[in-house]
């Protein structure tokens, strides 16, 4: 995790869910995350697979220049789709993050550089129900903001085991009790989006 936004995310997650694998949608605080609102969004499980854009920020807004609410996130990915959905259905079905490395760019000019997080999350006691993303640029090119991006682009992707990349924010520790260590899951692989990594 190399974005700031990245890791904030990830150690709030972290710290809510404590023992368990995922925390629940309703403890979810905008609050405690606001310094990160502008980059996050959620994700809602539908029975066709597309994956749509159910809350977001205004970072993911701002590379189509348009309203991504209900959009289908896995269309955002073009040809990339079908990979990026096969990892969404690994975030639900092993309560896994997946950190994802991608690139965005108009027709014609330099790509902007992004890492994506996603975290499974319960609602309403289901386990197929919710992710929480978060969308970060790794550079500012001079386009950003006012030309609108065609897709997103799959450069890399790592499915994290709960053991991994623990990041715990001081705010965190403050406020919460130190979660346990969560079980191992040595049944998780490493999907590729047909691409070799960055």
């Amino acid at each position: 995790m190399r974005q700031k936004a990245t890791r904030e995310l990830y150690a709030y997650w972290n710290a809510i869910r404590k023992e368990r694998a995922a925390p629940d949608r309703a403890e979810i605080d905008p609050a405690e995350i606001r310094s990160i609102l502008s980059d996050t969004f959620m994700i809602e499980s539908d029975g066709e697979s597309r994956f749509p854009v159910r809350l977001t920020g205004s970072r993911l807004n701002a590379l189509w220049l348009d309203e991504m609410k209900g959009r289908s996130f896995v269309d955002l990915w073009g040809e990339d789709g079908a990979s990026v959905g096969a990892a969404l259905w690994t975030v639900m079905d092993g309560a896994a993050p997946v950190l994802i490395g991608a690139a965005a760019a108009p027709s014609d000019h330099a790509p902007v550089e992004l890492e994506l997080l996603l975290l499974p999350l319960r609602h309403h006691g289901r386990t197929h129900a919710r992710i929480l993303g978060s969308i970060a640029a790794a550079n500012h090119p001079d386009w950003l903001g006012l030309i609108a991006v065609e897709r997103l682009m799959l450069r890399s992707m790592r499915i994290m085991s709960a053991s991994q990349a623990r990041v715990e924010l001081p705010i965190y520790q403050r406020s919460r009790a130190a979660p346990q260590r969560p079980p191992q899951r040595p049944h998780l692989r490493l999907l590729h989006g047909g691409r070799e990594p960055a």
